[in-house]
C-alpha cells in the first residue's frame, strides 16, 4: 500500500526582519509553551509559495502543451477577464455589463439580501455612469473556469437583443445541467487543488486543501527590536536642520520551525477528477503532476522567504534542515519538540537535539516512520532522526517526497 501522508519539516533562520506583520505593524507572535514566539501565518507562507517565480515556480509546471493553469484570486476577477474583454471585443457596455452581472448572480449563490444590495448598486451605476462589476470578496477562480465563462458570455452577449435579454439568457443557461457539468469539469486551477478553495453557491466545486499549511514560529522566545528610522530631504536648504521623515518599526529576529502535511490520495484526486479512494489507479500523468507539486514544494518551503519590508531587511534565507517523513498513519507535528523553548544562544545545535530527542521518543512509543533528512550545521545532533542513514541534499529529499505520490 502506498503512503498517505507526507510530512515535510523545516528550521530556517531570519535576522532583522518584519516577515508577517499583524494590524498593528508589528511581528505576529503567539504564545506556546509559556513563551511568547514569533510567528509567520499559514496564509502568508502559502502565498509566497504559490506566486513564487523561480525554477520552482508552481504556475511553471508543465501540463499538455503549455503550463499546469493557476487560479485567480481577486475581487475584479469578472471585470478583468469577462467583462474588459466583452467590451474591448465590440459588445456594448449594458450588454457587457449584464452578462457579467448575471454570473456573478448564479456562480455566486447571492441571497435575496445580497441581490437586493446588488441591485441597488446597479441603479447607483446607472446614475452615476460607472460600472462596477466587482466581487464583495476575493474569489478563487480557475482561469480555465474563466476562460469557461468568458466563451459562453461572449456568446450569449452576441445572440442577445439587448442587455435585459442577456442577462435573461444567462440565467437560463447555469440552468442547464451540461452547463454545469461542464464549468465543474474544467477545474478550479493547480493553486486551488493543492490550498483549497470555499465556494458560497452549488455551480463552482468546493475543493479541499490537499496540502495542510501551520503558522511557523520560532523554537526560541521571541526576539525583538524597535528600528527608529529617518528620512532625510535631500532638497533642504542650508538653514533647515532635522529629517523629512521620522518613523519607527519592529525588527524581529529567530530560528522558525516550519511543518507542512501533503495528503497525497486528496491531492491526486484534486488534480485527475478521480476519487480519493482510487488515487493509486489515477491517471499516471495526473500522478506525475501530483509529484511534481510535490518537488517543487519541498524547494520552496526551503528557499522562498516570505517578508514585509523587503527592501529595508532583505529577508532571504535558505532552511539549516528539511525533513521529510512518508506514513499511513495520522500525520503528527513536530512542534512539540520545542514546547520548552530551547535557548537562544546556540539555537540551532539546541533545536537539532530537541528535535532528535522527540523524535527518538516518538519512534519509541508510536514506531518509526520512513525520513528523510537534508541540514546543515551542527549535524552531529541528528543521529537519531537519520536512524542510522546518512544526510541528503535538498534535491534528494526532494525527489524522495516526489517518488511517494507514485508509490516507488
Amino acid at each position: 500500500m502506498s503512503d498517505r501522508f507526507l510530512q515535510l519539516h523545516t528550521l530556517t533562520s531570519y535576522a532583522a526582519s518584519l516577515l508577517n506583520r499583524d494590524d498593528a505593524g508589528f511581528a505576529k507572535r503567539m504564545p506556546f509553551g509559556g513563551a511568547t514566539r514569533t510567528r509567520i501565518s499559514s496564509q502568508c507562507l502559502k502565498r509566497h509559495w504559490r506566486t513564487a517565480d523561480d525554477e520552482h515556480a508552481l504556475g511553471r509546471i508543465p501540463a499538455g502543451d503549455g503550463e499546469a493553469p493557476m487560479a485567480v484570486r481577486s475581487r475584479r476577477t469578472f471585470e478583468k477577464h469577462v467583462f474588459e474583454p466583452l467590451r474591448a471585443g465590440g459588445v456594448p457596455e449594458d450588454v457587457a455589463e449584464a452578462v457579467t452581472h448575471g454570473i456573478l448572480e448564479e456562480l455566486l449563490g447571492e441571497s435575496k439580501k445580497a441581490q437586493a444590495a446588488r441591485k441597488k448598486a446597479e441603479e447607483e451605476e446607472e446614475e452615476s455612469g460607472s460600472v462596477d462589476v466587482r466581487t464583495k470578496q476575493v474569489t478563487v477562480i480557475g482561469r480555465p473556469e474563466v476562460d469557461y465563462l468568458r466563451q459562453v458570455a461572449e456568446e450569449i452577449a452576441r445572440g442577445a437583443g439587448d442587455a435585459k435579454a442577456a442577462k435573461a439568457a444567462m440565467k437560463e443557461r447555469f440552468k442547464d445541467r451540461q452547463f454545469r457539468q461542464n464549468l465543474q469539469r474544467v477545474g478550479a486551477g493547480l493553486d486551488a487543488a493543492l490550498f483549497g478553495r470555499m465556494t458560497t453557491g452549488d455551480v463552482l466545486s468546493r475543493t479541499d486543501a490537499a496540502i495542510h499549511v501551520a503558522h511557523a514560529f520560532t523554537v526560541h522566545e521571541g526576539q525583538f527590536e524597535t528600528d527608529y528610522f529617518s528620512a532625510i530631504d535631500d532638497l533642504q536648504e542650508v538653514r533647515e536642520t532635522g529629517s523629512g521623515h521620522i518613523n519607527t518599526a519592529e525588527l524581529a529576529s529567530g530560528l522558525f520551525y516550519g511543518y507542512v502535511v501533503v495528503d497525497l490520495p486528496l491531492l491526486v484526486s484534486n488534480l485527475t477528477g478521480c476519487a480519493r479512494r482510487d488515487w493509486e489507479a489515477a491517471d499516471p500523468d495526473g500522478r506525475q503532476l501530483a509529484a511534481e507539486v510535490v518537488r517543487r514544494l519541498v524547494h520552496l518551503m526551503a528557499t522562498v522567504s516570505p517578508g514585509a519590508k523587503l527592501g529595508a531587511t532583505a529577508p532571504y534565507a535558505h532552511a539549516h534542515l528539511v525533513l521529510a517523513e512518508a506514513g499511513n498513519g495520522q500525520p503528527r507535528t513536530l512542534a512539540n519538540a520545542f514546547l520548552d523553548p530551547v535557548p537562544a544562544r546556540g539555537a540551532l545545535a539546541s533545536a537539532f537535539a530537541a528535535l532528535d530527542h522527540h523524535l527518538h521518543e516518538l519512534d519509541a512509543m508510536y514506531g518509526a516512520t520512513e525520513r528523510r533528512v537534508a541540514a546543515m550545521g551542527p549535524t552531529d545532533a541528528l543521529e537519531k532522526a537519520l536512524g542510522g542513514g546518512r544526510l541528503s541534499n535538498l534535491a534528494d529529499v526532494a525527489g524522495w517526497a516526489a517518488s511517494r505520490v507514485q508509490g516507488a
